[in-house]
């Protein structure tokens, strides 16, 4: 019990103050259980025991605040009917149960006072700066009364993706959303938690002046009316629940908020409260956890999968196994002492799992080996560059796996995927999803590779989400790509500063593969347009020994169109137009400056004495451009104006 309880409290004290987890939630419940189970046999219970503590003591700089109430946390099962049978004849609200911080919010007058999070459930921490940056919280609300209100702040999936993929070289990203959430809540800069796109949901309607909240529903119903976001639910009843359990089952797939299972509340605020409750949680509501569908299968292959941080994450590959209605055949084990904490080599049985029914984890290795620890097979180079990678262990003894070079291709994302945009090579088909599965399998090296995808079929086809009929769509897209424009080609190779309207005055002016990589600086800065810091960007570019090599070998792909002539007749040629605000005319700005471009007109991006007009519907804007374009005399005229102005060669 002594042993449980400590390894309960490690992990608690992490995942609350640190923001870390060092055991999944399945881990912990089972240990928690396993627990109580042992109190209730042994009739007897150790001081400290976490089954008699809210939370975990808050260990944080932000300053403590203690709660006018103990908040404390729900019961839970992961049975339908014994959750059908605690309802009873009660009606009920079902809702989401949110995988973030629950928060404390307080009004006073209409506007916000103060945030607090749970804490240890007695004592919470000061988020009230941070508050006023989270969306879902309104500053102000019509309702002048006192009002406590408590939900769940979190970040979803799409927003997790996209913090871990800007964090700077080598640094780990985050392993799952309530981390990053929970890190992001204490943040000293609120400008941190504004960028990460925290959403709080209101959940329970605790007290409002002078208000009559009879159910859990239409309390929830008025806060929204006020301007809160709230969570979902639906009423229920012994008859409708498990129906309803079995919809949000189906539904979680779709939902880009982590959920850890469902939240069931007696509809009717004063029954609830007339129940009471224990030392540990309210009698008002039971949580009901996902109980996980779990597989056994064998572990064939450990891939190696480089990011744009350095990190290399070790993948298991196994047989495919069908799990909540989809085939799994991957999990991340996220790093070495993962590893080696499973105990994991290749050919082991090992059983799968869904975390939160979305995210593939293996849970627990069912191989007994000889010896007491495997040596897990590290990689010596990086599967993206082939370059030396290196064992880096943390304070905490966390061992990854990084790659140092600078130039590795999966440090680059970025560049792969303007390569493929629209406006570029319009690779169709290429989401930056897929160019990151296929940067970080080794398929793409440099930009010819994506014209050689064929070398990697067997791989492709058998990646999970691919299969026969993606990989023949995204190679048809690449030989289509092939024949291609010389200014499309420029622009993408994403050269600093070098635009689409740059690549076009370039190209225009030389329509040559060999002279684009000769020209001077001198030569640049007498295209009309082309400034000095334009210029020495380009010129840059084609001096370092990469950058034209790659260039080289891309051109061997490629069939490249000579550039069409202009017209030399049209009411616009040899004028210089910016284009500023919405356009209705065409279908956005970037055709209304082919189609300028096309009758022998140039496009800038700022307004400068060269320019003959800015383009902007809204003549009375106060943007800057329209400043500009005021001081300097130029004429700002409507897409009308223009339609005739080219009507007048």
């Amino acid at each position: 019990m002594k042993q449980i309880n400590d390894l309960l409290s490690k992990a608690a004290d992490r995942y609350y103050n640190s923001s870390e987890t060092i055991m999944t939630d399945a881990e912990y419940d089972r240990l928690y259980s396993e627990l109580e189970a042992l109190e209730a046999e042994t009739g007897t219970i150790l001081g400290g025991s976490m089954t008699q503590r809210v939370g975990f003591e808050v260990s944080s700089y932000l300053p403590k605040v203690t709660h006018p109430r103990r908040m404390l946390s729900l019961d839970k099962t992961k049975d339908r009917a014994a959750l059908r049978d605690w309802l009873g004849e009660q009606r009920g609200f079902l809702s989401w149960k949110l995988d973030g911080l629950t928060v404390c919010l307080y009004y006073d007058g209409g506007r916000l006072t103060q945030a607090v999070s749970r804490g240890n459930g007695e004592v919470g921490e000061d988020l009230t700066a941070n508050a006023a940056h989270i969306r879902g919280i309104p500053r102000q609300i019509p309702f002048k009364g006192h009002l406590a209100l408590r939900g769940e702040a979190l970040i979803g999936y799409s927003d997790f993706e996209r913090v871990n993929d800007t964090l700077p070289e080598g640094t780990e990203p985050y392993k799952n959303p309530r981390n990053l959430a929970s890190g992001t809540l204490r943040s000293l800069d609120p400008r941190v938690v504004a960028e990460r796109a925290v959403n709080f949901f209101a959940f329970t309607l605790a007290e409002a002046e002078g208000y009559d909240n009879k159910t859990v529903s239409g309390g929830l119903e008025w806060l929204a009316s006020l301007g809160f976001q709230t969570v979902y639910g639906r009423t229920v009843d012994r008859e409708t629940l498990i129906p309803a359990i079995e919809w949000f089952e189906h539904e979680i797939v779709n939902n880009d908020f982590p959920s850890d299972g469902l939240v069931l509340s007696y509809d009717d605020v004063e029954y609830g409260r007339s129940l009471g409750e224990t030392v540990h949680h309210p009698r008002s509501g039971m949580a009901f956890k996902w109980a996980d569908e779990t597989a056994d299968t064998v572990v064939r292959e450990i891939e190696w999968s480089p990011s744009r941080t350095g990190l290399i994450n070790p993948v298991a590959v196994f047989d495919t196994v069908e799990l909540e209605g989809t085939s799994v055949s991957r999990a991340s084990l996220h790093n070495i002492s993962i590893m080696k904490k499973l105990n994991l080599a290749v050919g082991d049985t090992v059983s799968v799992y869904k975390a939160n029914m979305i995210i593939p984890v293996v849970g627990e290795n069912k191989t007994h080996h000889d010896c007491d620890a495997v040596t897990p097979a590290i990689i010596g180079t990086c599967p993206s560059c082939g370059m030396p990678t290196r064992v880096q262990t943390s304070d905490d003894g966390v061992e990854t796996l990084m790659c140092d070079n600078s130039d590795c291709p999966a440090k680059h994302l970025g560049r792969f995927e303007h390569f493929v945009s629209r406006d570029a090579m319009d690779i169709s088909g290429f989401a930056a999803s897929t160019v990151r599965v296929f940067v970080e399998n080794g398929f793409i090296r440099e930009y010819k590779d994506f014209f050689h995808l064929a070398e990697h079929k067997d791989k492709i086809v058998s990646l999970e989400g691919f299969g026969e009929r993606s990989y023949e769509l995204l190679t048809s897209a690449a030989e289509a790509a092939r024949k291609t424009e010389l200014s499309r080609v420029l622009y993408s190779l994403g050269i600093p500063n070098i635009g689409r309207s740059a690549s076009r005055l370039i190209c225009a002016e030389y329509p040559d593969t060999e002279k684009l990589e000769k020209l001077t600086k001198d030569e640049l800065m007498l295209i009309d347009g082309i400034g000095e810091k334009l210029a020495d960007d380009y010129v840059g570019y084609f001096s370092r020994e990469h950058e034209l090599n790659e260039y080289h070998a891309l051109l061997k792909e490629l069939e490249i169109a000579l550039p069409r002539a202009a017209e030399s007749s049209s009411g616009i040629a040899g004028k210089t137009f910016v284009i500023t605000g919405a356009v209705h005319m065409w279908k956005n700005r970037n055709e209304l400056k082919d189609y300028i471009e096309a009758k022998g007109g140039k496009t800038a991006s700022a307004v400068s004495g060269k320019t003959d007009y800015l383009i902007n519907n809204d003549a009375s804007s106060g943007s800057g451009k329209n400043k500009k374009a005021k001081e300097l005399g130029i004429p700002i005229i409507t897409e009308e104006e223009f339609s005739r102005l080219v009507g007048q060669g």
